[in-house]
């Protein structure tokens, strides 16, 4: 008889997602309640958020997908509805509203340039296509957990960060990576709002984005990540909350300075630089002790490191003294 034993991060089969679940907006910058889940919510375009014709129409990358599964980053629990995960998501850059998918058709993906500089041994600017054409792309499932406290699981294709970092040669005094996404208020409506910090700026450890489970997204559900999704570049690290995962990727700095995030910048107390996954240290408004399924409205028990701990959790020993979970 076989015996199936369960990973630490794997969740049971009963626990399935989709979504439509709250999300509480704050417009204002000096009251900081405005929850940050940017760049995180998984989408697939079905329907009207992701017909065919939006995604052959302006990305040429249409080709490449679907691309062989990972199984490695296999979950014990059904993929979140693709007609849901793209009607369900987060881009502040067109607005603060949930339901962003229409506004975030006004992102123009081509001519789409990714620029790496800092501590390299040599700056460049490539074009995505080029970039896509030199990586090697996989899909991999993940958890994803919102620091709003609402989860899903989502197909995402890309490759992993680790390459990104191998193909930009950084040098060893790089200690992070500081990711930023587009500034366009013309085509982006929601960046002429004054009092957010545009553009978007993430950062990583030169360690995290190493880890094997740093992901650069560049499809979802085996086509072109939609645009509200954070096409054509985004970020996924499935241990941190949502936030986080970067949307609309135009450069990679290299530098031996902690980057101050986007959402940190509004609110530091609520909103940390390394954001990990951990049920037992609540956010300064709600806890983080369990966590809503998208779709089907359940709440269950969140892990730590969102269940991803045996691949991330040495990363951060002898760090205790930081504020790791905030």
């Amino acid at each position: 008889m076989l015996i199936r034993f369960r990973r630490g991060w794997e969740l049971p089969e009963s626990a399935a997602t989709p979504e439509h679940v709250f999300l509480k907006r704050r417009a204002l910058l000096k009251t900081a309640l405005a929850a940050p889940t940017i760049a995180a919510a998984g989408s697939i375009l079905t329907g009207p958020a992701f017909g065919q014709t939006e995604v052959a129409a302006d990305d040429p990358t249409a080709k490449l997908y679907p691309v062989k599964r990972n199984e490695r980053y296999v979950i014990d629990r059904a993929i979140t509805d693709p007609s849901q995960a793209t009607t369900y998501t987060n881009f502040y850059e067109f607005g603060s509203q949930k339901n962003i998918w229409r506004a975030a058709q006004n992102l123009k993906l081509r001519p789409w340039t990714v620029r790496i500089s800092g501590m390299v041994e040599q700056e460049k600017t490539i074009d995505i296509d080029t970039l896509l054409a030199q990586m090697p792309l996989e899909e991999r499932v993940y958890r994803h957990r919102c620091v709003e406290a609402w989860s899903m699981a989502v197909p995402w294709s890309g490759f992993p960060m680790k390459a990104l970092v191998d193909f930009a040669r950084p040098t060893g005094s790089a200690k992070y990576v500081v990711m930023q996404t587009f500034q366009d208020p013309g085509m982006a409506s929601g960046q002429r709002q004054f009092w957010y910090p545009w553009p978007y700026v993430e950062g990583l450890t030169i360690a995290e984005a190493t880890n094997e489970l740093a992901f650069l997204v560049t499809g979802l559900y085996g086509k072109p990540v939609p645009k509200q999704n954070g096409a054509p570049l985004r970020l996924a690290v499935p241990w941190k909350y949502g936030f986080k995962s970067i949307k609309s990727i135009v450069s990679f700095t290299f530098t031996d300075k902690r980057p101050v995030s986007f959402w940190e910048q509004i609110q530091a107390s609520e909103y940390g630089f390394w954001a990990n996954v951990n049920p037992q240290v609540p956010h300064p408004r709600w806890s983080q002790a369990s966590e809503r399924v998208l779709g089907t409205g359940e709440m269950v028990p969140t892990q730590l490191y969102n269940g991803y701990g045996e691949f991330v959790a040495d990363m951060y020993k002898g760090l205790e003294e930081e504020r790791l979970y905030v």
